[in-house]
């Protein structure tokens, strides 16, 4: 397993996040101390969770978030579109 300190996850996340897509396992250390281990997603996650009653599976797929706008009583409807305020806010990679 490779060895990267905090300051390089930091400076290098979008490499470093390559790297563990590509199936690379990394510990990441701070101040010399192991902190944490990042490795790929088993891409079963969300199956486990909702196969142990922890999630539900949508109802709708994503694309229909393009009809949602900012309609709550009382307020102007947003500009963006709610698919619009989810991809700001997880960022691009």
């Amino acid at each position: 397993m490779t060895t990267i300190t905090h300051r390089e996850l930091r400076n290098n996340s979008a490499e470093i996040l390559r790297r563990v897509e590509a199936g690379e396992t990394l510990q990441v250390t701070n101040n010399g101390t192991p902190a944490a281990v990042i490795g790929p997603a088993d891409g079963a996650t969300l199956d486990d969770l909702i196969s142990q009653g922890h999630a539900r599976p949508a109802r709708a797929d994503a694309a229909t978030l393009d009809r949602l706008r900012g309609r709550l009583s009382g307020r102007t409807p947003s500009a963006k579109t709610t698919s619009e305020m989810v991809e700001d806010v997880r960022g691009r990679w």
